[in-house]
């Protein structure tokens, strides 16, 4: 979720406005329009996205989901003026079904994921997410529990730390990292991200070095993947979020890694398949698709977006409807 660009909202609301905001509202519009719709913000965040959908929609009830009570914090206090109309719960994205059971709500109108870390985490650097920052190294977006990087940095051992960069960070030289982290923690204990970006650096061929960011980048994002399990935590919430649309209803996710786009990917293709069997003349009701493709494949944010913000050069964007009940 990367809310990057200086707002013209109040003080509270601060300095971020999110990425893709008016193509999100686009989308959500036509299952929010002059009713009084349930939305799910299942990333909140500093609230960018919730704010402009409860100012486009004033029928709408919002509900808030994030790990990071931090930014339930920031959020509460930046919506304080739709306090009637907004349900905020300290929650992982994959207890949504718990969440909406616990208010009353038997389906939702729309539903938004805007995946990946934060910018308030990037830039408050103790958070730890950042390699171009020294800090702790710890990148729990929910700092009340779970275990920290640096637990995964000096006490995985050298198959795991590498499967965790390999699978999570597509880091093809995984093992390498993982071989250097070792050495480094047999003096002592690895504990800021300074000096792991510097250890991942110097374990990177150098040719490498100069190619495609920073050589810590695929590292950094690997260790957040597994400190915060949101690959397993993205399985379960994309289906959940899915079933709980009511007809008519859509989902708008954007993802900032491959890992997470497939996950999107996958999760949606499933639903809006055909699945009469082949050779049949006629489609059958019952393999009729439960979704309807609001984009053609995945959207990325246009250069004049990318240029205000950087962090949108990454975004991947999918959207769908919702187009029948389930069997």
């Amino acid at each position: 979720m990367d809310d990057s660009r200086p707002s013209r909202s109040t003080a509270a609301s601060a300095v971020h406005v999110p990425v893709l905001l008016e193509r999100c509202l686009a989308l959500l519009a036509p299952a929010l329009n002059g009713r009084p719709a349930v939305v799910v913000d299942a990333t909140l965040g500093l609230g960018g996205h919730a704010e402009a959908l409860l100012q486009a929609h004033p029928e709408l009830t919002l509900v808030g989901l994030d790990r990071d009570q931090e930014a339930l914090r920031r959020s509460r206090e930046r919506l304080g003026q739709y306090a009637d109309r907004i349900h905020l719960v300290h929650a992982v994205y994959d207890r949504m079904p718990e969440v909406l059971d616990g208010l009353g709500l038997d389906g939702i109108d729309g539903v938004l994921f805007d995946l990946g870390v934060s910018s308030m985490q990037l830039d408050v650097a103790e958070r730890g997410f950042a390699y171009a920052q020294d800090a702790p190294l710890d990148m729990r977006m929910d700092t009340s529990t779970g275990i920290t990087a640096g637990e995964v940095v000096n006490e995985y051992s050298v198959p795991e730390l590498a499967r965790v960069l390999r699978e999570y960070g597509e880091e093809r030289f995984a093992l390498r990292i993982a071989k250097a982290i070792d050495r480094a923690r047999q003096s002592a204990p690895l504990t800021s991200t300074a000096a792991l970006a510097e250890l991942v650096r110097d374990a990177i061929p150098a040719a490498t070095r100069r190619q495609g960011g920073h050589p810590a980048k695929r590292t950094f994002q690997a260790l957040r993947v597994e400190v915060n399990g949101e690959l397993d935590a993205l399985r379960t919430a994309v289906p959940a979020a899915l079933d709980a649309l009511r007809v008519g209803g859509r989902l708008v996710a954007m993802s900032y890694q491959s890992l997470e786009d497939r996950i999107v990917k996958q999760s949606i293709a499933a639903l809006a398949a055909d699945t009469t069997p082949e050779g049949l003349p006629v489609q059958l009701e019952e393999h009729r698709p439960y979704l309807r493709l609001l984009t053609r494949g995945a959207e990325q944010a246009t250069e004049d977006e990318i240029q205000a913000n950087p962090r949108a050069a990454s975004v991947r964007l999918r959207a769908a409807e919702r187009v029948r009940e389930s069997a």
